[in-house]
Formats: structure tokens, C-alpha cells, sequence
């Protein structure tokens, strides 16, 4: 039968859905966006995960991940499809945090690193590691894996603070009227080195429990899991992406000044430089197998080391639009994406137990050490600064970057040939994907509400009062 050429021929691909989705949302959040951010300083990013959710398979299914996944190919297993998605999930999470650390370090002073070396140190230094051993702790005595050392790698998945929801406290109107602007730099220094230091952590778990594990087959033992893990985690991924980022935002700078002195370069092309030098760090880290996290953020303060870039193009807005955008991207995705079925199903955890862990974790995570340590560290001034930013040490992309590094480990070291995982890390997996993504959604909820909630009950009885208050860390803006 011929087809009906009054047929309406409608294209619903997943294509013009998901470019539906994302235009219309990003058009109707930028119609209110200084309303919600300026002044109930609502995160960017807890609105777009919520939304996700909305749209996804859990609600309106308008964002369906597995078809993007080609899951519902014919011959394409579930093990494939669960492939795809995570490969979908890691690159673009790669991505996010590759430009967003570079911006991240073009928005420090000159020199900073440098000159801030010891309350920067303090903070990845014994800061990361208590971090890193009470959560581990956390998971341990909370959800119950078989190995403190199954618990080590979780808790390092979660240490990193994550820099692009820490924007909410370093940028806009909030952070100008009740953040130091030292304390504010502190901050991004802090989540934009730490990112990719989650690393050392991380693999020394994993080395651990491949050398050592109840499981090991290596004659080597613990002797030789601490020199693989010298050798490779420090020296080479490391202490190399340390170095290669440096030279790369180094001679990146010295060729943009000496090309852009004779007019050589336009406007658009200067203004994009750092996110083409995010990219062009991603992509060759990525080649030879460094930390492409940390290599990024290092280029991209090495780029503005004299504050030449960062001075010149601090009054453009390009930058800022394509870490909004990008913001807005990944959240849609993570939120049409998140494992909810793992959550309430999972054979290692519970509901109820995550809940309790994930309350455990964002109280004791991070506010006591900072509490402890404030004191050597000048640029918080008090107590009360020093309470504020040890709660506020959200969980985000970079957690769920190292779930899926901890997954290829496994995969590549921890399993036969057919890809079925050691009988001692068979839940290892698991336990790191439910945890890890289910405080990675509290801690967006909780952090993204934390402030707008706050602030609501501490301006609303001056409100009925009559009397204009607002929210200070101890710090008069000029």
C-alpha cells in the first residue's frame, strides 16, 4: 500500500528529543536563571539534575539513556548495553571536568599555587586523608562490605570535592556579600587540585586488594602492590600530569602573548583558547594514561601564571556561558541516567542504610577535620568560616568520574578473560556504583538546598520584622 501523502511525518529521534529537551530547558531556565541564582541562589545544577529525573525513564522518559546506548538494538546484550552507557557517562563527565578545572585555574591570581603552598597542602594533605579514612570507615561499619579494603575504594571515589558544585559559594552575588574573596580562591584551589589527587587513594585500594585481597594469586604481595602503586599512580599518572600540565599552560601562554602582540589572533579565538587547551589536555592525557583531571587544572593556572589571560578576559562572558552550559548538560544527563532500580534493589545495601550512610558521610566527611584544622589555615578567620566550609565539600562529577575508573579496573585487573570479576570482588562493583551515585544525589540535593534554605530562615523573620538582614561569614564586602 502506497503511504498517505497527508500523513503528518513526524521524526520523533532521539535526536530532535534530546535537542528539544536541552534548548527548551536551557531557554526557559535562562529566563529566570538571575531570579533563581541571585536571589534564592539556587544551584544550576540541582535544578538541571531534577529535571533530568523528570524527563527520564523515571518520569516523562522524554531523555531515555538506554536508547542513546543502543540497548534496544537487536543483539546487543545487557552487559553491552551497560558498556555503552558507562562509556556515554565517563567521556562526558571527562569532558565537563576538563574544561570546568581549566576555568577553574585561569580564575586563580597570579602565582597562587606557589604562594599558597601550606593551607594548600594542609587541605590535600592530611585533610584528604582523614576525608578519605572516615568515609571509608563510614562505608565500612555502615554498609557492611566484606573488606575494609572494598570500603577504602569507595571512600576514594567520594573524597575529591567537587568543583563545579562548588561554584555556588565561589561565584555570584552570595559569594561577594558573605565570602572572603581569599577564602573563595581557597576554595576553588582546594576542589581543583584535590579532583585529581583522588587518584593515590583510589589505586592504593585497588592494588591492595589485587595483591592482597582474599583472592590474590601474586606472588608479589603487599611489596609489590606499594611499588606498583609508587610507580605508576605517583611517578607516572601524578607527578607526570603535574608536569605535562605545566608545560602544555606554559607554552600555551607564551604563544597566545607572543601571537596575540601582533594581531595575529582575533577576539573569539582568544576567548576560546582555555577551553581548546581543556580539550587538547583531555584528549592526549587520555592517549598516554595520565590524570587528565589534575593535568587540567594545572595547564590552566599555568596559563594565566602572570594573570596576564586571566585580567584579559575576565569581563567576557564566554567562558562563564560554556560552564553553564555544560552544568546544565551533565546534570540532565546524570539525573535521566541515575541508577534508581540499584538503590532499592542492590544485594549489598539497602535503602534505609543509604540514607544513613549518605547522613553519616555529609556530617562527618569533611566538617570535623576542617574544624580541627582552621587554625594554620589564615584564610579562614573563624570558627564559624571554618563550620561552613567543612560542610560545604560536595560530591558530584569528579565521584562519579572515579566510579567508572574503579569499574575498568576491575574489569582489566580484577577478572578472567571472560570479564567475570575475582570471587572476592564480585560485589565490589556494585557496593562502588550504589554508594557512590547515591551520595553523589544527596549531597546535590542537601548542598544545593543548603544555601537558599538557609538564607530563607535567616532573612524571613527580618523580612516580617521589616528589617533588611542578610547572611554573613563574618565578612563585610566593600
Amino acid at each position: 500500500m502506497a503511504p498517505n501523502i497527508w500523513a503528518v511525518p513526524l521524526e520523533l529521534t532521539n535526536f530532535n528529543i534530546i535537542t528539544s529537551v536541552l534548548g527548551g530547558f536551557v531557554s526557559l531556565f535562562g529566563l529566570v536563571s538571575y531570579l533563581l541564582k541571585e536571589h534564592y541562589f539556587m544551584s544550576e545544577a540541582l535544578i538541571a539534575l531534577l529535571v533530568g529525573i523528570g524527563l527520564g525513564p523515571a518520569g516523562a522518559n522524554f531523555i531515555r539513556p538506554r536508547s542513546y546506548a543502543q540497548c534496544n538494538e537487536y543483539g546487543v546484550s545487557e552487559a553491552q548495553c551497560q558498556e555503552n552507557l558507562d562509556s556515554i557517562t565517563v567521556n562526558f563527565s571527562r569532558l565537563v571536568l576538563g574544561v570546568q578545572l581549566v576555568i577553574a585555574g585561569v580564575q586563580l591570581p597570579s602565582k597562587y599555587l606557589l604562594r599558597e603552598w601550606k593551607p594548600l597542602l594542609l587541605l590535600i594533605g592530611p585533610g584528604m586523608v582523614c576525608m578519605w579514612l572516615s568515609t571509608s570507615l563510614l562505608v565500612y561499619l555502615v554498609a557492611g562490605p566484606p573488606s575494609f579494603l572494598h570500603a577504602l575504594a569507595a571512600g576514594a571515589c567520594v573524597t575529591p570535592t567537587d568543583p563545579i558544585l562548588s561554584n555556588v559559594i565561589v561565584k555570584g552575588k552570595f559569594a561577594d556579600q558573605n565570602i572572603p574573596k581569599d577564602l573563595q580562591n581557597l576554595i576553588i584551589a582546594e576542589s581543583g587540585t584535590n579532583d585529581g589527587l583522588g587518584y593515590p587513594f583510589l589505586f592504593f585500594a585497588l592494588y591492595l586488594i589485587k595483591f592482597v585481597g582474599a583472592g590474590a594469586t601474586s606472588g608479589g604481595g603487599l611489596g609489590e602492590g606499594l611499588g606498583v602503586w609508587v610507580v605508576l599512580t605517583w611517578c607516572y599518572v601524578i607527578f607526570l600530569s603535574i608536569l605535562y600540565g605545566t608545560v602544555v599552560g606554559w607554552i600555551g601562554k607564551e604563544l597566545l602573548y607572543w601571537c596575540e602582540k601582533r594581531n595575529f589572533v582575533d577576539r573569539e579565538s582568544f576567548l576560546v583558547f582555555a577551553v581548546a587547551l581543556a580539550l587538547f589536555v583531555l584528549g592526549t592525557c587520555g592517549l598516554i594514561g595520565t590524570d587528565e583531571v589534575l593535568a587540567c587544572f594545572i595547564a590552566g593556572n599555568a596559563l594565566t601564571w602572570d594573570d596576564w589571560f586571566r585580567e584579559e578576559t575576565e569581563s567576557d562572558s564566554l567562558q562563564p556561558t560554556v560552564d553553564m552550559l555544560l552544568n546544565v548538560s551533565v546534570f540532565l544527563w546524570y539525573g535521566a541516567y541515575m541508577p534508581w532500580n540499584r538503590f532499592v534493589e542492590d544485594a549489598t545495601t539497602n535503602l534505609g542504610t543509604l540514607f544513613f550512610l549518605a547522613v553519616c558521610v555529609l556530617v562527618l566527611r569533611r566538617l570535623p577535620w576542617i574544624l580541627g584544622m582552621h587554625w594554620w589555615i589564615p584564610q579562614i578567620a573563624d570558627r564559624r568560616q571554618a563550620a561552613f566550609m567543612g560542610f560545604f565539600g560536595p560530591i558530584g562529577v569528579s565521584a562519579v568520574y572515579y566510579i567508572f575508573i574503579s569499574l575498568d579496573f576491575i574489569r582489566m585487573h580484577l577478572s578472567d578473560e571472560n570479564g567475570v570479576p575475582r570471587s572476592d570482588v564480585e560485589d565490589l562493583g556494585s557496593l562502588i556504583r550504589t554508594v557512590v551515585w547515591f551520595l553523589c544525589l544527596c549531597s546535590i540535593v542537601v548542598h544545593g538546598l543548603s544555601i537558599p534554605l538557609g538564607t530563607f530562615s535567616f532573612l524571613g523573620p527580618a523580612a516580617f520584622r521589616g528589617s533588611p538582614s542578610r547572611v554573613s561569614l563574618g565578612h563585610d564586602s566593600p
